[in-house]
């Protein structure tokens, strides 16, 4: 998920009392609510799409989650410390527990991958002992109706609190609307994925949600043995029509893969790969996730060098 939609899970439950425990209990919170996205410094050091293969992996993983909440429990806590020590400590602030920011550090890390998991992108859970992507199909990457619920529930809640009333409730309805949000979500995308056939074929069937309407869904089918999505099965349930590709064969992309970092990294990262003519008769490698025929955007390798070869027969 994005990292607004992070930041509002940490201050919601910081404002459902969490935040009481300790002082610096929300910075713990939020920034550990966001802290696993430390990854996205390999922007400065990987190059086009590797940079799709190395996120959401080894800073998601469990050793990450028990170190990066340590480092920032340690962090924390100096600068309580050196705040005091030069007379600049908010008179306000609790006394700091180390023990209690390793805690909320700890549990705001955890959000962190529970959010990730929910969506189509993937997360690998396990790293570094497997690699394995895991997948929740149930909220689009960035969901705005969480944005209004969870923003309206903090400001409400400090608004409470600044007038010296209960502030708790707002934030603890709150997230238990945010969970049934998820699970109507989750119930939406198995019933959909349920009711999908495609005649002739076994399908493996990725229910993708949407951005705005969230009780819509694009479905992406693969058929036939391995599953292979190259062969123009991705669903729009908004347009109520099947997307129409100029499919090549995946073959001569991933002969590539050796010699090439970008398709190496992309179809490690990839879950539904294809296969696209491009206007000069070379290939474009997209994913159907992430499909956007009048873009070529950061889901898509540009291979020029690759002739496109007519897709082999089933």
């Amino acid at each position: 998920m994005d990292n607004l939609t992070h930041s509002l899970v940490g201050a919601l439950l910081g404002q459902a009392g969490l935040k009481r425990k300790t002082g610096l209990a929300m910075p713990a919170l939020i920034i550990g609510a966001n802290l696993p996205d430390v990854d996205a410094a390999c922007f400065f050091w990987l190059e086009g799409q590797e940079h799709l293969g190395f996120r959401r992996g080894i800073t998601h993983g469990p050793p990450a989650l028990i170190l990066l909440p340590l480092i920032l429990a340690g962090l924390l806590y100096g600068f309580d410390r050196w705040q005091a020590s030069r007379g600049k400590r908010l008179e306000g602030r609790l006394p700091v527990n180390f023990k209690w920011l390793y805690a909320l550090s700890f549990i705001g890390c955890l959000t962190h991958p529970a959010l990730d998991w929910l969506n189509v992108y993937g997360i690998r859970l396990l790293e570094p002992f497997s690699s394995r992507w895991f997948y929740g199909d149930t909220l689009f990457i960035i969901d705005v109706w969480l944005w209004a619920l969870m923003g309206f529930a903090t400001w409400w809640s400090l608004r409470k609190e600044k007038r010296g009333r209960e502030w708790k409730r707002p934030a603890r309805v709150a997230i238990a609307l945010v969970v049934a949000y998820i699970g109507l979500n989750g119930w939406n995308t198995n019933r959909i994925a349920n009711a999908t056939s495609v005649h002739g074929s076994d399908p493996q069937v990725i229910v993708s949600p949407v951005p705005f309407t969230f009780w819509d869904r694009e479905l992406i089918v693969g058929v036939g043995k391995p599953r292979r999505y190259e062969g123009g099965l991705v669903y729009s349930m908004r347009d109520d029509q099947f997307l129409e590709v100029a499919y090549c064969s995946m073959e001569p992309v991933r002969a590539q893969r050796s010699a090439n970092s970008q398709v190496e990294a992309f179809l490690f990262w990839s879950r539904a790969p294809f296969a696209e003519r491009a206007p000069d008769g070379s290939v474009l490698l997209r994913d159907a996730r992430f499909y956007d025929p009048r873009a070529r955007d950061r889901f898509t390798v540009a291979l020029p060098d690759v002739e496109c070869m007519e897709l082999p027969s089933e």
